[in-house]
């Protein structure tokens, strides 16, 4: 007996056998079931999803000589001639191949007869949108009103090509492509009924190479059973497909958590004797990227239909989202660049060289903000930094002055950074310098005042005060906090020790601590900041307090109204506070207040920044 290929062999025969399409046919088995019968049936669908094949189950189920079924016997003449294509009254068109209106009227000739062996007559029209417009004019009034023993079975796979006349009258069904997932199992059945042994990454290969359709993947399913010679391997599968294999993509993934570029470039060298498509390697690597985010943000939300969730939720728990984010743009702009590479080889490795040379520090995020609350000591300096200071303060400067935007060096008053050469070979009076205090600690951002220009004022400036900002802000000191002496009002300088980054420190930043108990804390979340918060993230806020305190810590978390500050809402409080001393000294100044007077100018609202940035530790 010839061999018959997968595809045809294990075509459904009934609607139990069938995989997926459950929309279609629940509708079909409950129309059948109950006697509601339509005249034209419409499926429509890519390619290899079973638009014929529930076309001749259902003419199976009209003729079986049991009776009008949703469940044909599959035993009596008419269920068997059905199935062997040899029954006289379901009459099969090819409308790629008969498309002229003299094929069309051939065919409903003889419509007005009765079926010679079976209850109905089915004319099952395939590819029906290759069709004349006709033809179907032709087609048109026997298809709104065929004799009660005709029934229309159409199936076209570009269902926009048909005239909205032919679509209104028939009931369409649209049949979706089935998962990866789905094809998986259905591949497993059949090769557990070949007895072919395998490997299950080669079914969840084959399961995304079909792209949805179950007769691709029967016939990929049939080459791949002859390239490795009767036994399904990952690694055969892979060289048959000419795709990358996932063990690829993950490797390079260890490879960048660990931070180790040679076993990255080793990787790429033992992918290149395969000669793979370094393009469709990127892809790949782009997607992975994208389902870590998604583990990272939603882990429930990451499915299992690529047979990887697991690995994809380890690697969204060992980098950070900025990591993530950061590669997904690297590899992003690798594969824009790809063509332009010396090769395409090269232009991946320097893809990943790239991820590793701007792969963001390890530890915590960088929140360098001070409590603005808090004053620190002058910064020493030794004495030739001091004599330095003392020979620049000393230097004269020239008039007219412009306002300067920008930031400088801390060490030095931002007055004397802003001179140009010019400006030091025409003095002003020293005792005038001391005016342009307020520059050490704000400037215009909009380039100074309106008019920027004006002449130092004759009157020597107010000198400065000990606590007038010639050196930067002071940096707040979070002191060691003990879990016996812990209370609500230190658990924003807690969360500034502690070393969380992404969603987990937004998390802990918008809470309050509500209850201590011992070994047991209680954070209230903010109930409008709660959307993206699940047990991940209070696992490692509890396993961050752990490892501060040096002990285990239960912590319980839930979202709810808050009755105190969280610690970002202190942060924002303290910034505005600080912006605001920043404005205050800058319009108090005496240069200012003689600019605004000489030149009637006006200051522009939000121009005004601290020189040196806010920092909250």
């Amino acid at each position: 007996m010839s061999y018959q290929v997968l595809a045809r062999k294990w075509r459904p025969r009934n609607f139990s056998e069938l995989v997926g399409q459950e929309h279609v046919l629940k509708t079909l088995i409950n129309a059948l079931d109950s006697g509601r019968l339509h005249h034209a049936y419409l499926f429509t669908g890519t390619r290899g999803v079973g638009k014929t094949t529930i076309a001749r189950i259902l003419a199976r189920c009209l003729n079986c000589e049991t009776g009008v079924t949703s469940t044909p016997c599959g035993e009596c003449g008419a269920c068997r001639e059905i199935s062997e294509g040899r029954f006289l009254d379901l009459i099969e068109v090819d409308a790629a191949s008969r498309t002229k209106v003299e094929d069309t009227r051939e065919l409903l000739e003889n419509v007005q007869y009765a079926p010679s062996r079976g209850r109905y007559k089915v004319y099952l029209i395939d590819e029906v949108h290759m069709l004349s417009n006709h033809s179907f004019n032709a087609l048109l009034k026997t298809l709104e009103e065929p004799p009660p023993h005709v029934k229309f079975l159409l199936a076209t796979t570009d269902p926009q090509k048909l005239p909205v006349t032919v679509l209104s009258r028939c009931l369409q069904f649209n049949l979706k492509n089935l998962s990866p997932e789905r094809l998986v199992e259905h591949l497993k059945y059949i090769l557990g009924q070949e007895n072919i042994a395998y490997e299950e990454g080669a079914l969840w290969q084959l399961g995304r190479a079909a792209q949805g359709s179950v007769r691709d993947c029967l016939t990929l399913l049939d080459q791949a059973i002859g390239y490795c010679d009767g036994t399904l391997s990952n690694s055969g599968v892979s060289e048959f497909l000419g795709s990358i294999d996932q063990s690829v993509i993950s490797g390079l993934m260890d490879a960048l958590i660990a931070n180790d570029a040679k076993a990255a470039l080793n990787l790429i060298a033992e992918t290149a004797q395969h000669a793979p498509d370094y393009a469709a390697l990127l892809q790949e690597l782009l997607s992975w990227l994208h389902r870590v985010a998604i583990a990272q943000v939603l882990p429930d939300a990451v499915d299992n239909s690529q047979g990887d969730r697991d690995l994809a939720l380890r690697h969204g728990a060992a980098l950070s989202a900025e990591s993530v984010q950061l590669y997904y743009q690297i590899a992003l702009k690798g594969r824009e660049e790809l063509p332009w590479a010396l090769d395409a080889r090269s232009g991946v490795e320097m893809t990943l060289l790239r991820m590793f040379a701007f792969a963001p520090a390890a530890g915590p995020a960088l929140d360098v903000l001070v409590d603005a609350g808090k004053k620190k000591a002058p910064v020493a300096t030794s004495s030739a930094d001091a004599g330095q200071k003392k020979k620049l303060n000393e230097t004269p400067l020239s008039a007219p002055v412009m306002a300067f935007s920008g930031p400088l060096p801390e060490e030095l008053p931002l007055c004397h950074s802003a001179r140009s050469e010019a400006e030091s070979q025409n003095p002003l009076t020293p005792q005038n310098q001391t005016s342009y205090g307020f520059r050490d600690f704000a400037r215009n951002d909009s380039g100074g005042i309106n008019q920027a220009f004006a002449t130092a004022s004759e009157e020597p400036a107010e000198a400065a005060s000990p606590t007038s900002p010639q050196d930067p802000p002071p940096a707040a000191s979070d002191t060691a906090i003990t879990l016996t002496s812990l209370s609500p009002q230190e658990w924003p300088a807690l969360f500034r020790q502690l070393p969380l980054n992404g969603v987990t420190r937004s998390m802990a930043g918008n809470s309050v601590l509500t209850a201590v108990n011992g070994k047991r804390l209680s954070l209230t979340l903010d109930e409008n900041q709660a959307t993206l918060f699940n047990d991940e993230h209070r696992a490692r806020i509890q396993s961050a307090l752990g490892a501060y305190f040096g002990q285990s810590i239960e912590l319980s978390m839930q979202a709810g109204k808050l009755s105190g500050e969280t610690p970002l809402q202190e942060r924002q409080r303290l910034e505005r506070e600080y912006q605001e001393q920043a404005r205050e000294k800058f319009h108090a100044d005496p240069l200012v207040q003689e600019f605004l007077r000489q030149f009637d100018a006006q200051i522009q609202p939000g121009s005004i920044s601290p020189l040196h940035p806010f920092h909250w530790q």
